[in-house]
């Protein structure tokens, strides 16, 4: 971070200075003024943090800079969102010739070519009988979207079914609702819960779901509070494939197929969050694949518009669509937004499905994944590293606590390498363009982090902070 002194506050200011051009990318800047850091306030960050955030200039591929200079290798793809990497050519031309056209038109009085070329897409990729799409902002309204969908399908039907089973260490957003829905404890707050949630521990702390037998422990839970509530089977269970702020865990194997066999066997609706697994994160299009077991209900938002735009989507049959028929206020989903669908996000998101398919990035991300998470492996029988776990681009070391995660996660970023504490876990979850050396890059810095915040655990000498 570059500064000029400080204000009449003693607030660090920041002068106007921007590297100059780069040839690879054509990228420059004149100076200018970036603004004052403490007008900003950034949600999911302590107030007062002694460790100020890294200025992101720019970005090309799976690099970014900061204001200084200095290139990383993204290892959370900006919030797991990026899985094209950062200025891609066809998505930047893809939103340029939208914006130029029709920028949007929301879609409550009338549609648009992007959102319906966009929802046939999806069902496509979906196959089967996931076939509706509504489309949302976010990850979070997504969720929202999904839950207020299960919820609704029973009423009108004219069922009292509104109970929720999750997980608890599962993350599904931040809207009251999504945080309701969580066991996290940065999750809970004070209103009241909309809907009765059973929350589903694990069996043990998250590497628990890498031993023999998790799959059973876990769906015995599940199926006593399925069957076994006096209120009587929920409206819906809702999962991650993959933890993410729970700590970076899959699900184990088998588990998902065994959750769809107890919601055919009890009416009930399974809805699964792809939020950030969905479009290859896991090394298949969705996570769910990895079980083969297909959900009613399906929630993604990060990676479908590869992070240029924000964009979520609820895809589900055409059987609980049907229910809202019989809706007594609208005939319809009481749900929506200004935005929802804005034409520039889907016509983006759909030159992100043709570069998904075009450049094979699920098929990298399984190659590239197998890499990362086999690199991962290879440091748990370091003293500093109490468990090691991942699929696709999807990696956490579990150390011995939140403290040392973020001295990690600094020490990473000394050598070039962004990556994420969620909890005891540091996690790396690149953009899907990421190669061999790229994948490189990120273990040799949680290496030379390993040494820096453990010196003794690996044969690396200290270097200075």
């Amino acid at each position: 971070m570059r500064s000029t002194g400080t204000d009449a506050n003693g607030t660090a200011t920041r002068s106007p200075w921007r590297p100059s051009s780069d040839a690879s990318t054509g990228w420059s800047t004149t100076p200018q003024d970036d603004g004052d850091d403490s007008r900003l306030w950034r949600g999911w960050s302590p107030v007062g943090a002694t460790t100020p955030p890294i200025r992101i200039a720019r970005g090309a591929g799976y690099h970014v800079w900061d204001a200084d200079g200095q290139r990383y290798v993204d290892g959370v793809a900006s919030a797991l969102n990026a899985i094209c990497g950062y200025g891609h050519p066809r998505l930047v031309a893809a939103m340029t010739a939208q914006a130029e056209r029709l920028h949007h038109f929301e879609l409550m009085s009338g549609v648009h070519a992007p959102a319906t070329r966009l929802a046939d897409r999806l069902s496509r990729l979906f196959g089967g009988e996931l076939t509706r799409t509504v489309f949302v902002n976010s990850g979070s309204e997504a969720i929202e979207a999904a839950v207020r969908i299960a919820v609704d399908h029973w009423a009108s039907r004219g069922s009292g079914r509104r109970r929720v089973v999750t997980l608890a260490a599962g993350y599904h957003g931040s809207t009251a609702l999504c945080q309701s829905l969580s066991g996290l404890p940065h999750m809970r707050n004070e209103y009241a819960d909309p809907l009765p949630v059973t929350r589903i521990p694990l069996p043990g702390p998250p590497s628990a779901l890498d031993e023999p037998g998790a799959a059973q422990a876990l769906l015995a839970a599940f199926e006593e509070a399925v069957t076994g509530h006096p209120d009587g089977p929920p409206a819906a269970v809702l999962v991650e494939p993959v933890l993410n702020v729970g700590g970076g865990s899959p699900l184990p194997a088998g588990f998902l197929t065994g959750l769809r066999e107890l919601c055919d066997r009890t009416g009930t609706l399974f809805i699964a969050d792809e939020v950030f697994t969905g479009f290859g994160r896991t090394g298949r299009m969705f996570g769910f694949q990895h079980d083969g077991a297909v959900p009613d209900i399906v929630a993604t938002s990060k990676g479908l518009a590869g992070g240029y735009v924000p964009i979520g989507a609820v895809t589900t049959t055409a059987a609980v669509v049907e229910a809202f028929r019989a809706e007594p206020v609208l005939g319809g989903l009481r749900y929506g937004h200004t935005t929802s669908g804005h034409a520039v996000a889907c016509a983006t998101a759909l030159a992100v499905l043709d570069v998904l398919e075009d450049e094979r990035l699920v098929q990298r991300a399984a190659e590239m994944g197998a890499r990362l998470v086999d690199g991962f492996r290879a440091f748990g029988g370091d003293p500093a590293v109490r468990h090691a776990r991942g699929r696709g681009l999807v990696a956490a070391l579990e150390l011995h606590g939140p403290a040392e995660a973020e001295a990690m996660v600094r020490a990473a970023a000394r050598h070039g390498a962004l990556l994420r504490a969620q909890g005891a876990a540091v996690m790396a979850m690149p953009p899907l363009t990421i190669d061999a050396a790229g994948v490189d890059a990120l273990l040799d810095a949680i290496r030379h982090g390993l040494a820096e915040t453990a010196p003794a655990s690996v044969g690396v000498e200290r270097t200075p902070a």
